[in-house]
């Protein structure tokens, strides 16, 4: 069994323990909510830091890489390559997702170089986790949840652990939004990562989807983009939107609006996924759509269904110490990984506002 696999399965060992932070967590508000709010002052925030830096296991490195995918993964050999003791911050769970990105969430990689069948996204991952660690990379398994960037060296904490380090790399990638109605999640009835997806580039050209009905959500230059690309493979594309106007570029609207392949569906809102019968209940059968004018619930017969509703950075954790766009994403200087601190490096989907 792949490491990444054995941390989704791990992932519904996380979950119970929730309610177990949460029972302690409930105990601790009850103490403190009587208590009046007041003021901290510099110095004592500055005391409170130390002591917080005290009583974490402190390491001290020269480099430090925050994030899990292709993009943290290729720092980190290149770091080692140099000697510079990288040290590799993966996450647990961070943001809903396994270690290794959101190609864990990919069933068939299609278009990655040197693998001319495809490749499973779990195993490519495993094999860049590997090469991370062949060229001595230290890999931990903890979520960074707060950074100071204020001064150097820099520092960033987990839980149980503080990092100070002379050169940071934020590669957190960003989230591809979903939505949320009955089959479109990961449990039992659910599609999500099989008939699912929010890759149409990745699992487009599945053998699933071949030939099929597929469905694209939304109407922005994304889901333009995705509907375009998926009539290669599709015998038909559905684009649902929930209103009677796309917020996508002109040319971006005129490609998909002129392709014989591409039907949009106005004023629609997908309210269920169900399975199909004659499959035995193995894969999509359609989708319930609610009509937003007359309220009507109807079937849409389909095959497979593609987010594209945007992403969200995964920067809260940042919590102001680098600059943002407004949207969120890690602002950094055209043409260069630099963000606004000097000596602290943003690569990839984390700061690609564009190709994500």
């Amino acid at each position: 069994m792949s490491y990444f696999l054995k941390n989704k399965l791990l992932n519904l060992f996380r979950r119970g323990l929730k309610f177990v932070r949460l029972a302690s967590t409930s105990a601790i508000v009850v103490a403190t909510s009587t208590s009046a709010p007041r003021r901290v002052s510099s110095s004592a925030a500055t005391s409170s830091l130390t002591l917080a830096v005290d009583d974490l296991q402190t390491l001290k490195m020269k480099v430090c890489i925050i994030g899990s995918g292709p993009a943290t993964h290729t720092a980190a050999i290149y770091a080692s390559c140099a000697e510079l003791n990288a040290i590799l911050f993966e996450g647990w769970m961070a943001n809903g997702v396994t270690p290794g990105g959101q190609l864990t969430t990919t069933s068939e990689v299609e278009n990655f170089l040197g693998f001319p069948d495809g490749i499973n996204g779990i195993e490519l991952m495993d094999r860049y986790r590997k090469q991370s660690l062949c060229f001595g990379t230290q890999i931990l398994i903890e979520t960074v949840n707060k950074a100071d960037f204020s001064t150097t060296p820099f520092k960033v904490f987990t839980d149980s652990k503080a990092v100070i380090a002379n050169s940071f790399t934020v590669a957190t990638g960003a989230i591809a939004k979903q939505l949320d109605f009955s089959g479109s999640g990961e449990g039992p009835g659910g599609f999500w990562n099989r008939d699912i997806s929010v890759c149409a580039v990745c699992n487009g050209a599945a053998p699933i989807f071949k030939n099929k009905p597929l469905v694209v959500i939304r109407g922005g230059d994304s889901a333009m983009e995705k509907a375009t690309f998926l009539t290669k493979y599709a015998t038909m594309v559905y684009i649902i939107h929930r209103r009677d106007t796309f917020k996508a570029s002109k040319i971006m609207q005129q490609r998909a609006l002129t392709n014989p392949k591409i039907q949009v569906l106005w004023n629609l809102v997908v309210v269920g996924a169900y399975k199909d019968e004659i499959t035995n209940n193995r894969v999509l059968g359609g989708l319930k759509v609610k009509n937003m004018v007359s309220g009507e619930v109807s079937d849409l017969k389909v095959s497979g269904l593609f987010f594209a509703i945007g992403h969200e950075p995964a920067t809260k954790f940042l919590d102001g110490q680098l600059e943002l766009h407004s949207d969120g994403y890690v602002v950094t200087k055209a043409g260069t990984t630099q963000t606004s601190v000097r000596g602290v490096f943003a690569a990839r989907d984390v700061q690609d506002r564009k190709y994500r």
